[in-house]
């Protein structure tokens, strides 16, 4: 028989225990900073479910946030040009690993739709029968057109309202400033969500091939040091990527290296915020120090 959640203390759920403690004589916070620190406290004193209290402070915050806080900026934009055959567009396809492209015309200004990867496989498969071309626009989903000022929690709605899971992000002149997921906005409420593409969090130095190694942007240096008899400095930086974002000076795109300290770190993964995932290897002989 299950246990009665009202039977008991320990027999409640965290929502339970966070409804009576508002129903108690205390005084109810009056403001969205009252009411964190009252979550704060009332976490730790009812012993509430802490990733419960993450994803509440998270749901919270969304409301505040603007897409253009989360979005995934057009130069990071994957996108295929209507007009190209698959023979251009499917390494593309395949190096990503998304699996929602916008489709193009003549620029990232003129988005014509969205390409889900699991419609283009049918037609794919019915031309290798056949090898007719196929026109690409024909199997595109409408584009979701959404200004960088949108709340996030708008968004949000608006999203699971149209089924929609990514929105061209349009600047005040009507141009492409970016792209938003339904992740980018549940990463806000729930934290980082890693998929099949992303690395092991057990893996944070993986060797890929001979001298050369996938590394986490998270793994602390200490451990690189370790690892490679290194003498990187952590005196300021506690991981990796710290360490290679300040020699890049800026937030780095895939494909950017540096060369620091006899080793050469190129980015395999990154977003509009952070690395996630860097490729390292000495740095060829012959070259000088410097950062693409």
């Amino acid at each position: 028989m299950s246990e009665d959640r009202s039977s008991g203390q320990n027999g409640k759920s965290w929502f339970d225990k966070l409804f009576g403690a508002f129903s108690g004589d205390s005084d109810e916070p009056s403001s969205r900073d009252e009411l964190l620190t009252f979550l704060r406290e009332a976490g730790t004193r009812l012993k509430l479910d802490q990733e419960a209290l993450v994803i509440i402070e998270g749901a919270l915050q969304i409301s505040d946030q603007q897409v253009r806080e989360v979005l995934i900026p057009r130069s990071q934009i994957a996108a295929i040009g209507v007009e190209q055959p698959p023979e251009e567009y499917l390494p593309v396809i395949l190096e990503t690993g998304h699996s929602r492209y916008p489709v193009i015309g003549e620029n990232l200004d003129d988005v014509l739709g969205i390409l889900l990867v699991k419609d283009l496989l049918p037609v794919l498969y019915q031309r290798q029968l056949s090898p007719e071309s196929f026109d690409l626009a024909t199997i595109l989903r409408p584009a979701m057109f959404v200004p960088e000022s949108k709340r996030l929690n708008s968004l949000l709605k608006e999203i699971r309202d149209t089924h929609n899971h990514m929105a061209i992000v349009v600047d005040e002149y009507g141009g492409t400033a970016g792209i938003v997921t339904i992740e980018d906005i549940l990463e806000q409420i729930v934290g980082d969500i890693e998929d099949e593409h992303d690395t092991d969090e057990e893996d944070d130095i993986r060797e890929v091939e001979d001298g050369r190694f996938a590394i986490r942007a998270l793994t602390q240096i200490d451990d690189f040091n370790d690892h490679f008899d290194t003498n990187f400095s952590d005196d300021e930086f506690d991981t990796v990527g710290g360490l290679v974002m300040q020699r890049f000076g800026h937030l780095p795109r895939r494909g950017e290296y540096a060369d620091l300290g006899g080793w050469r770190f190129t980015v395999l993964n990154a977003d509009n915020r952070r690395i996630r995932l860097l490729q390292a290897e000495p740095v060829p002989s012959g070259y000088a120090e410097d950062d693409n």
